[in-house]
């Protein structure tokens, strides 16, 4: 269910916080290890700057992930993002505890998937995206598909979105007084 350019506007202009999946959004969604077992992981450079600017934009992030791993702990404190919520069978139940603590409706959050077990809380959201490669029913469930696939700067395309989407509508506002 794709919007209209104005319709994502007019629903990000009340987006305050953006939650992210990990593997297949933050991530390409490959699983790597190497030689002693360990866990490895790649994030791109552009999501993370894309999280950097929507902070110093006013936007608060918060990473939602079924799977469990210190590996995002470590990369959610270099990009400063204080909610992490890993190992959850129920993102729904994971967004209403952070709903609670921030004080946020469901019209002022956004959220990012890639996966089945993710549509319910991007249903329930006021702005829903995927990237390029996320599952067919998790891109017909969402607003917004990204041109890029996750782990490749999908994040920031989303960010970037909200935050040109905000200004322009700000921008429109202005001009009009």
């Amino acid at each position: 269910m794709p919007l209209s350019r104005e319709s994502l506007a007019a629903k990000a202009k009340r987006i305050t916080m953006v939650m992210l999946d990990v593997d297949g959004v933050l991530t390409d969604g490959g699983l790597y290890y190497n030689a002693a077992g360990h866990e490895m992981k790649r994030f791109h450079a552009h999501d993370g700057y894309g999280i950097v600017r929507g902070r110093e934009a006013g936007l608060r992030f918060a990473i939602i992930s079924g799977r469990n791993t210190p590996i995002v702990e470590a990369r959610a404190r270099m990009l400063q993002i204080e909610e992490v919520v890993q190992g959850t069978d129920d993102k729904v139940a994971a967004f209403r505890a952070l709903q609670l603590r921030w004080v946020v409706s469901e019209a002022e959050c956004a959220y990012m998937g890639d996966d089945l077990f993710d549509i319910p809380l991007l249903k329930l959201v006021g702005l829903s995206a995927a990237p390029r490669n996320a599952l067919p029913a998790v891109k017909h469930a969402v607003q917004y598909v990204t041109r890029l696939p996750g782990g490749e700067g999908a994040v920031r395309e989303f960010v970037d979105l909200i935050l040109s989407l905000r200004t322009s509508r700000n921008r429109g506002r202005k001009e009009r007084t």
